[in-house]
């Protein structure tokens, strides 16, 4: 067998570590563009607000987080 082999365990700590990093990174980047007008493309903006951050929330709750 080649590569690396995780348990299942091991593979939904890795993927809530991601969402939640991900989600951190996006909450940060919509606070800079509403709070201090850092440029964020409208439709980013709007992705992130509308869908992106709300699926993650659910995502982590799912997943233990």
């Amino acid at each position: 067998m080649r590569g690396v082999v995780l348990d299942y365990d091991t593979a939904d700590r890795i993927a809530l570590a991601v969402m939640k990093d991900q989600l951190k990174y996006l909450r940060d980047e919509v606070v800079q563009h509403e709070k201090n007008g850092k440029y964020m493309h409208p439709e980013d903006y709007h992705e992130s607000k509308t869908k992106l951050i709300p699926s993650l929330e659910i995502l982590i709750k799912y997943f233990g987080g």
